[in-house]
């Protein structure tokens, strides 16, 4: 597998700027309308442009559109000047069809915020393999920003802290008081969901650091192998979450990172809440499986970072260095991800 190019950053955004989304699987903006449009609102009031990809309000089944559709719609993104951040809708089950449409070369002549989770993770590992740009593991429109308060002011404090800073040398998260993962029907939601009392756990001792890489670990699998996959290599800080999934699953995803060898060459990692996790009876949690995968290797685990499915979610920079001190409980960016 090739290297990955020299770290490109884009600008930090501004009030006034434009952000235009896309639809590059599920097409929530046709099944959740009220959602998207209360989405549209919240980011329109905080003072950015709203641009529409082509795809808004279609749908073709499972997804938005046709895998040429979804390409041209992000593509005309990564071309409009006046777009400085591109934000997916929500993720699904195909963004990885995308990968090979894209259009690169216009995206290093006019590098942009992109920002996405779950499986536009694939895009946001593509586009960093192909060009070196740092893309952002973090919100989605309808996702995220069509949630109510007080989860989504939270979201967006993550989001803007990160991506419209007053200095762009380091970054130290604040992780929240309370989340969640309770679902509710999305068109007839009018509360805030419950809330639990937070806990993430710093299981090791000192301070490691090493480039973030990763995302969800199952749409990581959708791209394993491929030329848009970065290579995981010595020191890496590998970030992983995962939603809805059984523990069965986890435990092969868990396994899968094992037998290729990649907890031999990371030195941390950052688990993220998984939202309903399946323990199909048997009392165990994620951090019980990935333990019994690692079989006693003594590698440092931050358990239960908000950077996942779940309410309020952090901004994260995937291609840059972080800093995590297990001792001082603390993840820190310690390297410049905007310019």
């Amino acid at each position: 597998m090739k290297p990955t190019p020299p770290r490109m950053l884009a600008p930090a955004l501004r009030k006034g700027d434009g952000i235009g989304y896309f639809s590059p699987s599920a097409p929530a903006t046709h099944f959740a309308p009220k959602r998207y449009q209360r989405a549209r609102a919240y980011l329109q009031e905080k003072g950015f442009e709203l641009v529409s990809g082509s795809l808004a309000g279609q749908s073709d089944y499972y997804r938005s559109g046709t895998i040429q559709d979804r390409a041209a719609e992000l593509n005309d993104l990564i071309r409009n000047p006046r777009v400085r951040c591109i934000m997916s809708t929500i993720g699904g089950s195909n963004s990885n069809a995308l990968l090979p449409y894209l259009d690169y070369k216009s995206l290093c002549a006019d590098p942009k915020v992109i920002i996405g989770y779950s499986d536009v993770t694939s895009i946001l590992l593509g586009i960093h393999q192909k060009t070196g740009l740092v893309t952002f593991y973090g919100p989605a429109l309808v996702a995220s920003f069509g949630e109510l308060p007080p989860l989504v002011d939270q979201t967006f404090e993550y989001f803007s802290s990160l991506l419209m800073p007053q200095e762009t040398q380091e970054y130290a998260y604040c992780l929240p008081d309370a989340w969640t993962d309770e679902m509710l029907p999305w068109e007839e939601q009018e509360r805030t969901k419950t809330l639990a009392p937070n806990h993430c756990e710093f299981l090791g001792t000192g301070q490691v650091s090493g480039r973030l890489i990763g995302g969800n670990l199952n749409t990581i699998w959708s791209i394993w192998g491929s030329p848009y996959m970065p290579t995981i290599v010595e020191g890496d800080v590998l970030l992983i979450e995962d939603s809805l999934k059984s523990i069965a699953t986890v435990e092969r995803l868990f396994s899968f990172l094992k037998v290729n060898g990649i907890f031999e060459r990371i030195c941390a990692i950052i688990l993220g809440k998984h939202e309903k996790f399946d323990a199909d009876g048997s009392g165990r949690a994620p951090i019980d499986v990935l333990q019994e995968v690692l079989n006693g290797q003594e590698l440092p685990i931050v358990n239960g970072f908000d950077c996942c499915h779940t309410h309020p979610m952090v901004t994260m920079p995937l291609g840059v260095r972080v800093s995590v001190d297990f001792d001082n409980e603390q993840v820190r960016v310690i390297q410049p991800w905007v310019t």
